[in-house]
């Protein structure tokens, strides 16, 4: 199965909202609602519907065009992918996000990514909180032949954080992968060692870390909201790639994130293969999302 065909099939809960037959106040209603449903939030459903009345769609396929059109015209601008300067070295990038996002996973995506594009990577295992986070990654390094820089359980992350960086300038690595701990955006302390890696790392590069990814789990909709706006207050997030997609209903939140925080979203993941994570483009996203081609 083709990666579109993947994503197709995990919004398809989502698509299943949709229904652009009648064009009356009821199927206006029905659209509406659907964008609700699906997480695309309040403001931003009523900017919309708002956009959809003014344009007065006589049939089903003038309706789905419309909305389809204006989805595309809020996520569009957000679809950037990562983009990595070969003048740094290594090119630091900054992994973050909540119990269970899918954090290591996603590393161990980009990774292959971009080890099949030519750059020479490495992993920071600075999640020290548990051992299998650790064991996680260093499978991934195993799979993809690049280094783990690893530490024990409950050691100071900032501390290995520190070294691996080092050991990964002597290198001349081009991309260097640091792993966190997952954490809650309301752990003030874990929040703090969040400011703390930040802190080490500009102690070797000011300018680094050069990408502060935040990785979002589609399936808790509006929670992820407030998930951006803890991060991106402590840690300074540059962009976000968004996990889980295949099989929730939730695949609208998106849209508000677009709306809310104009972040860059340079991938989105619906599955656990090596290339189930690819560059978000927003003309699949929105036909995926609605459900096709009317």
């Amino acid at each position: 199965m083709s990666w579109l065909s993947k994503l197709k099939q995990g919004l398809s809960k989502t698509a299943s909202l949709f229904s652009f037959k009648q064009v009356d106040l009821a199927g206006l209603e029905a659209v509406e609602e659907a964008l609700l449903r699906s997480d695309v939030g309040y403001r931003t459903t009523e900017e919309m519907m708002q956009e959809v009345r003014q344009k007065k769609p006589q049939d089903g396929v003038a309706l789905y065009q419309v909305v389809y059109d204006t989805l595309v015209q809020k996520v569009q601008p957000i679809a950037q992918p990562l983009q990595i300067d070969s003048t740094k070295s290594p090119f630091v990038i900054l992994m973050v996000g909540v119990n269970g996002a899918g954090k290591t996973t996603t590393i161990g995506k980009l990774g292959y990514f971009y080890k099949e594009a030519g750059y020479k990577i490495s992993f920071v295992a600075a999640d020290t909180f548990r051992a299998g986070a650790t064991e996680q990654l260093c499978r991934w390094g195993e799979k993809l032949s690049c280094p783990v820089y690893t530490a024990g359980t409950g050691a100071d992350a900032a501390g290995l954080v520190f070294d691996a960086l080092k050991q990964s300038k002597a290198n001349q690595d081009d991309i260097l992968f640091i792993d966190t701990a997952g954490r809650l955006q309301n752990r003030s302390d874990l929040m703090d060692e969040l400011q703390k890696i930040k802190r080490v790392i500009q102690k070797q590069d000011a300018t680094a870390p050069h990408a502060v990814l935040l990785v979002l789990d589609a399936t808790v909709g509006q929670n992820a909201i407030s998930q951006v706006k803890a991060f991106q207050e402590i840690a300074g997030v540059t962009g976000l790639i968004m996990t889980k997609l295949d099989g929730t209903a939730k695949g609208g939140i998106l849209v508000a994130l677009a709306d809310q925080f104009k972040l860059p979203i340079h991938a989105i993941g619906v599955g656990e293969q090596f290339d189930d994570l690819q560059p978000f483009t927003a003309s699949d996203y929105v036909k995926s999302l609605i459900g096709g081609n009317q």
